[in-house]
């Protein structure tokens, strides 16, 4: 417990530390926020992959907190999708390629002898849609943050009540490292987290609450896996729903995420973050809960339902139109360009 804390708070100094440092060198190198109408260099996600690695590694190889064996192979894999990440945020590969990377690095760490064969199928499925929406949720400053600090420390509570100290140990130094990144994220944002930071955040998350409830039943599981994640499915279904009836790509980026709607009902940039932070720590309660038997399996029906409704609710809302960076002085007006400093992603 003691090195727990000490630790996380380890990660936490470490990352803010690190995103501080690597900004510069992030602005000169290019490796920027291209969403955005001013520069935004990504060493966050850097700062992230960085601190949580060597924090947990360490302890890992002092023999202070054994990740085990599975846990280490997880957290080698979650590096790996960061790099791709990284890959994607330096030379902007196209949206396949660390999609298809995500894949590869889920099927090596899903726990087939306790899901089963049909199950680990499903469940490498679920791990690369949440690590991609998680990147989707990156739209806006704070909240691919504060929702991973939410979800990290859930999915570690769930671990620990299961006596996976070696997986509750790397999520709580996950969430430790994402919360010294938001001093630097918070709105005004002075460093992103990018592809690397976000895909990297989003697998890990996944992929260790696979292995939490690995072996305790598909549709109870999937339930729980869902609270946990709801903000992050939720955002997911509404822009998958909202382009696919507008004809829009999938791919295609636009306006049109939860972040982006609450915006345009008139919320500040701040009170979107808490806003969707607050909803995702109700999810998580719900699927910590759920998971330790304090509640109904049942209560994981009642997240999805409130999902739907909020999903169905801002569906309606319009899309304002996207314009090309170049064209955005000469042809939108003020009002329209002052919408879009809000990033679509």
């Amino acid at each position: 417990m003691l090195y727990g804390i000490v630790a996380a708070a380890t990660a936490l100094l470490f990352s803010a530390l690190l995103a501080e440092l690597l900004r510069v060198p992030a602005l000169r190198l290019g490796i920027l926020d291209r969403r955005r109408r001013w520069a935004l260099p990504l060493s966050g996600g850097t700062a992230v992959v960085l601190a949580t690695v060597l924090v947990a590694g360490v302890g890992d190889r002092a023999g202070h907190a054994p990740l085990g064996t599975g846990v280490g192979r997880l957290l080698a894999a979650g590096v790996w999708v960061g790099v791709l990440g990284l890959a994607a945020d330096v030379w902007r590969l196209r949206w396949w390629v660390p999609l298809a990377g995500t894949a590869v690095a889920a099927a090596l760490v899903v726990p087939y002898a306790e899901t089963g064969v049909p199950a680990g199928v499903l469940a490498v499925g679920w791990v690369v849609a949440v690590t991609a929406a998680f990147r989707g949720l990156d739209h806006a400053d704070g909240l691919a943050g504060t929702v991973g600090v939410v979800t990290a420390f859930g999915t570690a509570a769930c671990a620990a009540a299961e006596l996976m100290d070696g997986i509750a140990l790397l999520l709580s130094v996950l969430a430790a490292a994402l919360a010294g990144f938001l001093l630097h994220n918070w709105h005004p944002a002075r460093s992103g987290l990018g592809a690397g930071g976000s895909l990297f955040a989003g697998f890990v998350v996944a992929a260790a609450a696979v292995f939490v409830r690995a072996g305790q039943g598909t549709g109870a599981g999937a339930g729980v896996l869902f609270a946990l994640t709801a903000v992050v499915c939720a955002d997911a279904v509404l822009v998958v729903l909202a382009r696919r009836l507008s004809r829009w790509p999938v791919t295609r980026g636009r306006p049109d995420h939860l972040g982006h709607r609450l915006r345009r009902l008139g919320l500040a940039p701040r009170a979107v973050t808490v806003l969707l932070g607050v909803a995702s720590l109700g999810g998580v309660l719900v699927g910590v809960a759920a998971h330790t038997g304090r509640v109904s399996g049942g209560a994981t029906v009642w997240v999805a339902a409130v999902a739907a409704v909020v999903v169905l609710a801002l569906l309606r809302l319009p899309v304002p139109p996207v314009f090309h960076p170049r064209q955005r002085s000469s042809e939108a007006s003020p009002q329209v360009t002052d919408r879009l400093r809000v990033r679509s992603g």
